[in-house]
């Protein structure tokens, strides 16, 4: 059974469509990402799905129930926002009891629960504390527990990580995945982060323009991109035009080749092409090399970029002549248009 689901749902203001005739699945017990750039749809069909915004057309089911016009408090969801949305003047454990008092939840029954979702995010020891005592990511915690409390059928995160350090940003990605893993919630997250994507998503949606681009789990969809934004979107910088095709390598596929010859394997399928050094930049343990190259097809100019190892790689100049390689199951081929 799915936790939720979305059935060419559309939602338009005034002549700017947010969201286009969307179809999707939200499995039960997984962790789906809705992933894209700002204005792609995402933030919108969360708040749909949270019962903040009536769509203009479509129907949003949860739990197999009809919620299209359900308010938010009706729906049994748990929702944390960027700004964590915390009381100042509670305590952390009033805050997090919260959801729990407003549907008058028996006292005892509500401190054990309390109790219970503190403990789950490490924080038992600050129960008594207020807001600004906090850090940041005590207080994403905090906001964490409060959704968790009220053991909603569906976790609703949005952008939830992003007012963090990268350092934090990290800690949360595991601590996140392993409180959805603990407790077996569904959980949609929105996210424009490709990586926070692929490291914690069960399934992930990538979305441009209110529609989505493509979807399934980071393993299907990170080596095989439908088209060329969701590969940008995940990094792939090389995009070389053939007769029939566009392809594309991530820069850490590229080898570049300072003698000039081409090897068998990449002949046979792969991609070869005779390139110009333009740029060399050291990050310490791997070198970017920038090659100006020319597609085989139409002699147009190709701006490829490689990846290296640093302790590897091969003795580059800037001007120097290369060729640049790609093995056959390391390029993918995209739809030229």
């Amino acid at each position: 059974m799915s936790a939720a689901e979305f059935r060419a749902v559309s939602q338009v203001f005034g002549d700017f469509t947010a969201v286009d005739a969307i179809d999707l699945t939200i499995p039960d017990g997984k962790l789906t990402t809705l992933l894209g750039p700002s204005g792609c749809g995402k933030t919108t069909s969360l708040r749909m799905l949270a019962g903040y915004l009536s769509p203009t057309s479509g129907t949003i089911l949860v739990g197999g129930r009809d919620c299209t016009t359900t308010p938010p408090e009706k729906r049994n969801l748990g929702m944390v926002f960027q700004s964590y949305a915390l009381f100042p003047h509670m305590t952390v454990a009033d805050n997090v009891g919260y959801g729990l008092k407003l549907r008058r939840t028996p006292r005892a029954e509500r401190e054990a629960r309390v109790t219970e979702a503190l403990e789950m995010v490490g924080l038992a020891h600050l129960a008594g504390s207020r807001p600004k005592q906090l850090s940041g990511g005590q207080q994403q915690r905090v906001a964490i527990a409060r959704a968790v409390a009220i053991r909603p059928e569906l976790l609703l995160l949005d952008e939830p990580l992003s007012n963090l350090d990268a350092r934090l940003r990290l800690q949360m990605r595991a601590e996140i995945r392993r409180i959805q893993a603990e407790t077996g919630l569904s959980v949609v997250l929105v996210t424009h982060d490709q990586d926070e994507a692929l490291e914690m998503s069960d399934q992930m949606v990538v979305m441009k323009d209110g529609r989505i681009q493509q979807q399934g789990s980071p393993q299907e969809v990170f080596p095989a991109p439908a088209n060329r934004f969701v590969a940008e979107f995940l990094g792939y910088e090389n995009f070389i035009p053939t007769n029939d095709a566009l392809l594309t390598v991530r820069p850490e596929h590229l080898l570049v080749d300072p003698d000039g010859v081409a090897s068998d394997g990449a002949t046979s399928g792969g991609v070869s092409l005779p390139g110009r050094v333009t740029d060399l930049a050291y990050r310490g343990v791997d070198v970017l090399v920038t090659v100006e190259a020319r597609a085989e097809a139409s002699g147009d100019p190709v701006r490829l970029v490689a990846d290296l190892r640093a302790t590897t790689a091969p003795d580059l100049r800037v001007g120097g002549d290369v060729r640049v390689e790609a093995a056959p199951g390391h390029v993918v081929p995209l739809p030229a248009g």
